[in-house]
């Protein structure tokens, strides 16, 4: 049980987590204003609005700024960390995206409506546009200066 309290008292788990939750509840907040439809699947999903990936990271590494300073290996480490996932993200995450959506097209298109085919569609949300990552990263950043430290 004290391992418990010991994770939830690390100030840099705590702040990846709230970044986590606090952009997934935003997706959840956007889609019900942009398309009037409450989805709470988007509590778990990937891709969208915020980048859920890139503030869990960016929150990580500014919280180990802030504990540690900017010489610190931990920073180093989340820092490298963070960008390789945030280029992930932009990259090649978004680039199997595009290819699920024109592979959905050309199934549908094969398929003529045969239900056995068509719902076994790809998942096409899954990277980030450069500005929904930008936008992630920066509430990740702001995170671990509104979290008190224990």
């Amino acid at each position: 049980m004290n391992y418990i309290n010991e994770l939830f008292g690390n100030h840099m788990f705590v702040c990846a987590l709230i970044a986590y939750f606090s952009a997934q509840i935003i997706k959840i907040i956007l889609c019900l204003i942009n398309e009037r439809r409450l989805d709470m699947h988007l509590m778990f999903a990937s891709g969208g609005m915020p980048s859920s990936h890139a503030s869990t990271v960016a929150a990580l590494a500014f919280s180990a700024l802030r504990i540690y300073g900017p010489g610190s290996p931990y920073f180093a480490i989340a820092f490298v960390l963070a960008s390789v996932v945030m280029y992930d993200a932009t990259g090649v995450r978004r680039a199997t995206g595009e290819h699920a959506k024109i592979l959905n097209r050309i199934l549908a298109d094969m398929t003529s409506g045969d239900p056995i085919l068509t719902e076994a569609s790809l998942k096409e949300l899954i990277g980030h546009t450069p500005f929904q990552v930008v936008v992630g990263a920066v509430l990740g950043i702001v995170i671990p200066f509104l979290v008190p430290l224990a």
